[in-house]
């Protein structure tokens, strides 16, 4: 373990990495003082469907005024997304070896409304804990400029538009995934492909994946 603070944003089911930092370090913040930006884990996430990786994202509602703070964004509800997302994810794992023992913790996120995204974020991510067996214990940050001292700050790092690995020390353990066969491991899917796929050995494959030796 990692005594040293780590800094997130939100994520709608968030990638592995997310998960495979959250466990290392203690405490965990999350962002909530940060403007919305676009094209981010903060709305979307990235799993494996029939025909490669498929972006599901949660449309928010857009404001004319100045940026929005993430605690304050708003989930829009003018299209059927959650149906869209579920039937997508449905089709995706329905013949992986553990989405029956998931699936009735997670339909409520796909039928039940939610007004903000961060609230959201936040009881997926609780739910999610409970699948893994671990603590919740993120804390919201209070405001954004003051990042705890010696904090590792992945609130940039773990992002769809970062090219570069901002964290060399999270090096992705492979495991058979449903689409193995045609694409070969894609790795740091959403946490969804991870549980789906390996069920109680998700800890497990987290743990490896951070090589303690690397800064």
């Amino acid at each position: 373990m990692n005594l040293n603070p780590l800094l997130l944003s939100t994520a709608y089911f968030a990638p592995v990495h997310f998960y495979a930092r959250y466990l290392q370090h203690e405490p965990v913040y999350i962002e909530q003082f940060e403007h919305f930006p676009k094209q981010t884990y903060r709305n979307r996430c990235v799993i494996s469907g029939g025909n490669g990786p498929i972006s599901l994202v949660v449309p928010v509602v857009k404001g004319r005024g100045p940026k929005v703070l993430m605690k304050d964004l708003q989930i829009s509800y003018d299209t059927e997304w959650q149906r869209n997302h579920w039937q997508t994810i449905v089709s995706a794992y329905n013949s992986s070896p553990y989405f029956e023992y998931y699936q009735d913790d997670l339909v409520p996120f796909f039928q039940q409304k939610t007004q903000f995204l961060l609230d959201y974020n936040q009881k997926i991510h609780a739910t999610i804990c409970d699948a893994l067996d671990i603590e919740n214990k993120v804390i919201l940050t209070n405001d954004f400029e003051a990042v705890p001292i010696n904090t590792f700050n992945l609130r940039e790092g773990i992002s769809p538009k970062v090219k570069d690995n901002p964290d060399p020390g999270f090096q992705p353990k492979t495991y058979t995934q449903v689409f193995s066969d045609k694409f070969g491991f894609l790795p740091d899917l959403s946490i969804l492909d991870l549980l789906f796929n390996e069920g109680p050995n998700a800890f497990t494959l987290l743990i490896q994946s951070i090589n303690s030796n690397i800064k």
